[in-house]
């Protein structure tokens, strides 16, 4: 056995094995911090350190999940398709409020590139933060920006916005289910999506939809981005 595969091997092994401690850990607490999408890497770097695994090797023969993960990018199609009822009865709730949040998301970014002077490579890394995973890699490597750089910003502006994203809200007075469903999907992607399912099934649907489309309207914006940069 080659060992290129043998490396596959562990690395993927590392990363399961890791995933699932962090999701059992998850699952008894019923914290938002402890997501496994944040406590399982945590895991993993420790273990890296601890056994003097260089990072690069364990990159290397990780790089199947990065393809997965782009191969990922049709499914959200689905979210799409399931709730197509719910869609077309707030198409105009979802286009004017997810397309906001998304133009005023990538303003943000480039405020505060001209605040504290980023460099082209954090810029674009940065951009796409507030989309999901998949698509936001795309974005990133479309922009060249830093993988790593977007997946640290992705998962960072997720975990924040919904940690504090409910409770802004409620302090807000905000009480519409589209509201409150449309504007966890589009700031904390996945995570806000299934955050919102708490609160009924036409939030959950909507942070859904909310969460795909952030993502296709970014994806419509990559030919403006790239002029302005």
């Amino acid at each position: 056995m080659s060992t290129f595969l043998v490396s596959i091997i562990c690395c993927m092994a590392t990363t399961i094995i890791w995933y699932m401690i962090s999701l059992k850990i998850f699952r008894q607490f019923k914290r938002n911090w402890l997501n496994p999408l944040y406590t399982s890497p945590v895991f993993i770097l420790a273990f890296l350190f601890l056994f003097h695994v260089p990072f690069t090797t364990y990159q290397q023969g990780s790089f199947i999940f990065e393809q997965l993960l782009q191969l990922s990018i049709v499914s959200f199609a689905v979210p799409l398709y399931k709730q197509w009822p719910i869609f077309i009865r707030n198409v105009n709730k979802i286009f004017s409020g997810v397309l906001t949040g998304t133009v005023l998301g990538i303003l943000a970014v480039f405020f505060m590139a001209k605040l504290f002077h980023f460099n082209h490579e954090v810029l674009a890394s940065l951009i796409p933060r507030s989309v999901t995973l998949p698509i936001a890699l795309s974005v990133s490597n479309g922009l060249g920006g830093i993988t790593s750089t977007t997946v640290f910003f992705v998962l960072s502006s997720g975990l924040f916005s919904v940690i504090f994203g409910p409770h802004f809200l409620e302090k807000a007075g905000i009480t519409s289910k589209a509201a409150r469903g449309l504007a966890m999907g589009t700031s904390a992607q996945m995570l806000g999506a299934n955050r919102s399912m708490l609160w009924g099934e036409e939030e959950g649907a909507l942070g859904c939809i909310a969460m795909a489309t952030s993502a296709i309207f970014l994806s419509a914006m990559l030919p403006l981005l790239l002029f302005l940069l």
